[in-house]
């Protein structure tokens, strides 16, 4: 809620505000406007204005306590990748992020939290497209082998190979013996990755039912997040349960001591965001780094592949209690 530049908000935070009837100019993509009309302060903004003095151009605004200390953490967790990034490119290690999850899940806000401050020449983000007419005749893997990090790179897949194990054969995409095929011959795959040295995140982000419903709905709201549609998501809901047996299937198959499942629970984005960075830093060793402590994850929001199979298999018969 805005009030005027005489008074401050709770936590001191300021920002420049739309007066009424007046059209002011956007600037530094510090606001957004959504589509109730309300203005939207850019991540990072809020903090940025923190200790800012009153000017005659400034208006003070309430900033909620809970989003404030969410930037704070995330903030602190984004410089510990900056400083990750530098280790990387002294030592030539290799990182390979593959985010997986339900539509509409929070993998890809999650991954641009990772890379808004780190080095473009040593970090990708990979989403591949459906298979061109050639790279539909090579082997399965051809085209995401050409993709692994190379010595200080760093790279994120928004969706991966894992694709033949759900997504593929839910919609008809690929045919019961390439499903089968697959999930014996990945877990061989992923263990050469993982001896040959590249450190390997696999990360399944589980949204639940109802709340990937709203999410869908907002973006049919949000000009902004249209792009983010595809027949694929209208189908998502349809075909719930059967998305859960793919995933259930999935892990039973696929989820190795050498090359395990990560689950995020990401019914809140937020600390979806947050607990899988703090995860990539505890596991990794880097120069200067925070104290483990600080780098410890929420059980409830980061749950290990083997209980998420516990979970699934105490369930199955009740689909109203399984996680997304």
């Amino acid at each position: 809620m805005a009030k005027d530049d005489k008074k401050k908000t709770d936590n001191g935070a300021k920002e420049k505000k739309e007066e009424p009837n007046k059209k002011i100019k956007k600037s530094d993509g510090e606001k957004e406007e959504s589509p109730n009309g309300k203005i939207k302060l850019q991540e990072l903004t809020a903090l940025s204005n923190l200790d800012a003095k009153k000017e005659d151009d400034r208006t003070a605004v309430w900033v909620k306590t809970w989003h404030l200390a969410y930037e704070m953490e995330l903030r602190k967790l984004q410089v510990e990748l900056m400083k990750l990034q530098r280790s990387m490119k002294a030592t030539g290690a290799r990182v390979l992020l593959i985010f997986e999850g339900r539509d509409a899940a929070g993998k890809g806000g999650t991954i641009k939290r990772f890379i808004a401050h780190l080095n473009p020449r040593n970090t990708r983000v990979v989403a591949l497209v459906k298979p061109n007419e050639t790279e539909s005749t090579q082997w399965y893997f051809q085209r995401y082998i050409a993709q692994l990090p190379s010595a200080g790179e760093m790279v994120f897949f928004d969706r991966s190979w894992y694709n033949r194990a759900m997504v593929e054969p839910v919609m008809g995409f690929c045919t019961d013996e390439q499903n089968k095929r697959f999930l014996k011959d990945v877990p061989l795959l992923e263990e050469l990755l993982v001896k040959d040295g590249i450190k390997l995140f696999k990360f399944y982000f589980s949204v639940s039912k109802d709340v990937q419903k709203e999410r869908f709905e907002a973006r049919k709201q949000d000009i902004l997040k249209q792009y983010k549609l595809s027949p694929v998501d209208n189908l998502a809901q349809k075909y719930w349960d059967q998305y859960s047996l793919r995933k259930f299937q999935m892990l039973q198959e696929t989820n190795r001591t050498i090359a395990p499942w990560t689950i995020i629970r990401s019914d809140n984005k937020k600390l979806a965001r947050l607990n899988c960075m703090k995860h990539v830093l505890s596991a990794l060793e880097y120069e200067d780094k925070l104290p483990a402590e600080e780098l410890v994850v929420d059980p409830a929001i980061v749950v290990s592949g083997i209980d998420e199979l516990k979970h699934m298999e105490d369930n199955l018969m009740r689909p109203d209690k399984l996680f997304g």
